[in-house]
């Protein structure tokens, strides 16, 4: 889609009429041309005199959205609406001008647009969007798409042109626009099946998100383009060659993929310690059948010529996508270390994958619609029946993110149906996709037809039963934690948070309390004396309330105990600018330690920027621990707060976070093995170990370890409450 002279780009980001007529003329009728020329000429007059923040007149930009939605072959009112979608907002003019003018149709859809016009990037300055306000927007967008799923295309292909003309907003506007195009329009074009969208979205977003990678990258790409094409052109040939010979008519592609998909996989690569010059299942192949019985026989001719890499296959075929994309994947090596991705499918299956499965079955004219092609959406009609559960904001976006636009499995429930869970999802997580109270009176799981523990992940294809009881007390708390990796998906964790938000109060406070002090212990801490911090954490009015909270598992006690370790607050105030000598090393913050606190998570301030040897001061932070200063920074010195500042000095080593521990527990053989042996699986390192006298059948145990982070020391302490006879686990220091 990107053109290689700034002339013709140009004319991508500012067309005219002559360019949508161009695309126009492949599908429709002059007749029906015409028509979208009448909702231009319109939209040109209510616009007539507004400028964008470039200095092009303002009509190039509904323009622009036209031609995007003409390109995915939209309808006469889509296309109409996209060229009318900002004249109710902006120029006066009301739904009943437009019904008058252009029909009910169209009308409404620009009415649906507007309604979303808080998501819609202004092209001057607008304050950011607060999370409450962006979840509500959000609500309404997913209302109005699954009421009629153009209004929301309309919107991407607004924001893919407001994306394309980002660098004339400033620079905190392009990456906070950039984040959210990435979050949730990028992921919607994807569960729409608009793929060619998607990744022109996730390109640009990539360039404002991350220049240096995004520039790093097409440099790389670039300047292996001559290898590249011709190991396409050998590919093609063998391939062609094999498909022939087995009397199969097919078509062969070669494609590279876009620039976030090549990060992504140099990111993979980067961290099993491969170079760019190593990766080569950069580029796919794609093969386009007459018949989906072709499609399996090409698989087969590409398995017998090139060896295939075990769990790289999908088979999208028989198990469609959500947004109902449908294709063989599979990856092979095509030479003795070379992989390749190989994707096999129908020439209409093509067409849906590159112009979108909703549009094409939703708006031809003409078509008789299948009763099963509204399943393509069942997902966005799951989430407007979720959105009516998730009453917090935090909770909608969350579920977004995490739920709707993540990678995704496909397992079986015992009657045949198929559920799409994020990647990673567990049985628990399948229970409560189910229904609420099979979650909640879960007691045991099958997957393929044996037991396996409630944390299992999931896979593709399989088959999950949930054991259920009735005399099942409901979820446990520890589902909420999530060192233990019970549930995953923000939809299981809400439900079991309204579960328990349900109990009496005075049970919640109980539990809290109890669930909290026993963190607080492993942390070396008291509960009376962080209460005011507690209360803070969880922005209640009262202990009693935060205690109610942590006991509906909301926020965890797990979590509060973290965030009072670790307290938030206020930065210092911005000092004057001051040029390093030199950048201090990435992990300068490891050498440092707190005097009189230990384990205090510290950072180079970015102010003076420290390094080793110079006199540092410590400054008590919010939310980001202890700010390392030079003991002459403006900010020093001139604090107001001086009973922030402590001590800090450089170590000698280290880095590792270290904690002495103290387990009691019944005497028996094996007993410290099995605490080491946990520490060693939990990668942690077991220091200074001394055992007590048994006494009465009890025994402590008390050692140093050395995590990489109070996190990694909160999931030990976890693993060891399960060891075989041991009563209890707290951090002395």
């Amino acid at each position: 889609m990107t053109t290689s002279t700034p002339e013709a780009r140009d004319h991508a980001l500012y067309p005219t009429l002559e360019d949508l007529n161009e695309v126009l003329e492949r599908y429709l009728s002059l007749d029906e041309r015409g028509q979208v020329e009448s909702a231009y000429e319109f939209a040109e007059i209510a616009h007539s005199g507004h400028t964008r923040r470039s200095g092009h007149p303002y009509i190039s930009h509904p323009l622009a959205a036209a031609i995007v939605c003409a390109e995915l072959q939209l309808d006469v009112p889509a296309v109409q609406a996209a060229l009318l979608h900002d004249v109710m907002e902006d120029c006066g003019v009301t739904r009943a001008d437009l019904v008058d003018a252009f029909g009910v149709d169209v009308a409404k859809l620009v009415d649906g647009a507007t309604k979303l016009s808080a998501l819609r990037l202004p092209d001057v300055d607008a304050p950011a969007v607060d999370d409450d306000a962006q979840a509500e927007n959000l609500r309404k967008m997913f209302i109005a798409m699954a009421d009629d799923v153009r209004v929301v295309i309309v919107k991407l292909a607004d924001r893919l042109h407001n994306m394309r003309t980002l660098g004339a907003l400033p620079t905190e506007k392009q990456r906070r626009i950039s984040r959210e195009t990435m979050e949730i329009y990028a992921p919607l074009a994807a569960r729409l099946g608009i793929w060619q969208i998607r990744a022109q979205l996730e390109d640009l977003a990539f360039k404002y998100l991350e220049p240096a990678a995004y520039e790093r990258t097409s440099k790389l790409v670039a300047a292996r383009r001559e290898t590249r094409e011709r190991y396409l052109r050998q590919l093609r040939r063998q391939l062609e060659n094999a498909l022939e010979a087995a009397g199969l008519r097919a078509e062969v592609k070669g494609r590279v993929k876009h620039l976030y998909s090549i990060h992504q996989k140099m990111q993979k690569y980067s961290a099993q310690g491969k170079s760019f010059s190593d990766i080569y299942d950069l580029l796919a192949v794609r093969v386009l059948t007459e018949s989906t019985a072709d499609c399996y026989a090409a698989l087969g001719v590409v398995h017998g010529m090139w060896r295939p890499i075990a769990g790289e296959f999908d088979d999208y075929i028989a198990s469609p996508r959500p947004s109902g994309y449908q294709s063989l994947h599979t990856t092979a090596y095509w030479s003795s270390s070379h992989p390749v991705e190989v994707q096999i499918r129908t020439h209409q299956m093509d067409y849906d994958a590159e112009y979108g499965v909703a549009v094409h079955w939703l708006y031809k004219e003409g078509r008789n619609r299948d009763p099963d092609d509204r399943e393509r959406l069942s997902w966005l009609r799951q989430l407007v029946d979720w959105q009516g559960e998730l009453p917090g904001s935090d909770d909608f976006l969350e579920t977004l993110r995490s739920d709707i636009f993540q990678d995704q499995v496909f397992v079986h429930t015992p009657a045949g149906e198929i559920i799409a869970l994020r990647r990673g999802a567990t049985p628990l997580d399948f229970a409560f996709r189910i229904h609420t109270d099979i979650g909640c009176s879960c007691v045991g799981a099958k997957v393929n037809g044996r037991l396996v523990q409630l944390s299992t992940p999931l896979d593709n294809g399989d088959l999950v039963e949930i054991v259920t009881s009735r005399n099942s007390r409901g979820p446990s708390r520890d589902w909420l934690n999530p060192a233990l990796g019970y549930v995953t998906t923000q939809q299981a964790r809400t439900k079991i948070r309204q579960w328990f938000r349900r109990q009496q109060r005075s049970e919640n406070i109980a539990s809290g309390r109890e669930e909290l002090e026993r963190e607080l212990r492993r942390l070396g801490l008291r509960l009376p004396k962080v209460e005011d911090e507690v209360v803070a954490v969880t922005r209640a009015k009262t202990l009693d309330d935060a205690l109610a909270l942590i006991g509906a598992g909301d926020p965890t006690a797990h979590q509060v105990a973290l965030r009072v370790a670790l307290p938030e607050e206020p930065a210092p105030s911005p000092p004057p600018a001051r040029i390093p000598d030199s950048p201090p090393p990435d992990n300068l913050a490891d050498a440092v330690r707190v005097l009189g606190a230990p384990n205090v998570l510290a950072r180079i301030a970015a102010c003076c920027q420290p390094r080793r040897g110079d006199p540092i001061r410590g400054y008590v932070t919010q939310g980001r621990g202890v700010s390392v200063h030079r003991s002459d920074c403006h900010n020093v010195l001139h604090t107001a707060e001086r009973n922030r500042l402590l001590d800090v000095q450089w170590s000698r080593g280290g880095g590792n976070y270290v904690a002495r521990l103290r387990i009691d527990g019944w005497d028996r053989v094996g007993f410290a093995r099995d605490v080491a042996t946990v520490c060693a699986d939990e990668d942690v390192n077991m220091v200074s170990l001394v055992t007590s006298e048994p006494s009465g059948g009890q025994v402590s145990i008390g050692f140093n370890v050395e995590a990489a982070n109070l996190a990694q020391l909160q999931r030990l302490i976890h693993k060891l409450d399960d060891v075989r006879g041991v009563l209890s686990v707290e951090r002395e220091t």
